[in-house]
């Protein structure tokens, strides 16, 4: 097994990740990972919830993806924050997990006050007849990555670092609600995503990305993050104008993904309709170019 927050899931947790399948595998036990709802420093400090790369989700998802057999989600209480180091490893990981090999990354801590790291843990794993395995922190030359890191790409719209470290394009889920009607009076008909809470939404701007419906399609988008300021917006909206769309395309109510390939450009007051609406065209005509050539992530 692994433990760990994992929001993102990104190539720094998917080598931890594959060495636990790789160590369960070869013991012939399942491989589990052990993960925490609410993220901790939402129970820990109120109103501090960092903006979250995975809902459940979406994390449930590429976790069996990567070939994991057990997905755990441990509520996350003011009790278990508490709870001493040596508590947690009996009561979580001996009595209801029967753990025989734990691998974490190397700065994996926990506990209260997270008093407990990797050498706490394998002294304890001796006494309970576990072995525990820390996993090296992975990184491109200058950045290592983690979630910290990839919440900073997405929240200054470099959505393309963002993937660099995620392996796969970042993606925000929700529901399509009604908007202004506004797109569809200019040609340009949008769906309105209503982003789950605490939503790792990237910097305004005008993205290249793919729509994901829950039967699998992956649908070439033009995505809008912003206010509107051509019309004096005040609410920050997420649209996606789908490409070459089917007639009669309705979207409404329905949960779907956005995911970003690429910042266009940023978001602009049009003094004139018609102005925002040739420029829409370009936008257009560049996210199909863009996603052409890029992998269907």
């Amino acid at each position: 097994m692994t433990i760990g927050v994992f929001d993102g899931v990104h190539r720094g947790h998917q080598k931890t990740i594959g060495r636990t399948i790789e160590r369960a595998a070869a013991a012939g036990v399942p491989s589990l990972v052990l993960t925490f709802d609410p993220h901790p420093i939402e129970v820990l400090r109120p109103g501090s919830h960092p903006p979250m790369l995975t809902g459940p989700r979406q994390k449930a998802e590429l976790l069996q993806a990567l070939g994991v057999d057990v997905m755990c989600v441990l509520p996350f209480t003011h009790a278990l924050s508490r709870q001493s180091a040596d508590d947690f490893v009996h009561e979580v990981l001996v009595e209801r997990l029967h753990a025989s090999a734990v691998v974490v990354g190397e700065n994996f801590r926990y506990g209260h006050k997270g008093a407990g790291d990797v050498a706490a843990l394998t002294a304890a794993g001796r006494r309970f007849g576990f072995t525990v395995e820390g996993a090296p922190l992975q990184g491109s030359d200058d950045t290592t990555w983690s979630s910290t890191y990839v919440r900073s790409c997405v929240d200054a719209g470099d959505v393309g670092q963002a993937a660099a470290a995620l392996g796969r394009d970042h993606r925000i889920d929700g529901v399509v609600v009604r908007g202004d009607q506004r797109g569809r009076e200019i040609g340009y008909p949008t769906a309105n995503l209503e982003p789950l809470p605490w939503s790792a939404v990237p910097a305004d701007g005008v993205y290249a990305g793919r729509l994901v419906r829950t039967n699998g399609s992956r649908l070439p988008a033009a995505i809008s993050i912003g206010t509107n300021p051509t019309f004096a917006g005040r609410e920050r909206r997420v649209e996606a104008f789908v490409l070459d769309a089917q007639p009669g395309l309705d979207l409404y109510g329905e949960h779907v993904g956005l995911t970003f390939a690429a910042r266009l450009r940023e978001t602009l007051r049009f003094e004139a309709v018609d102005a925002l609406v040739e420029q829409m065209g370009r936008d257009v005509r560049r996210t199909g170019e863009l996603l052409a050539g890029h992998p269907n992530g």
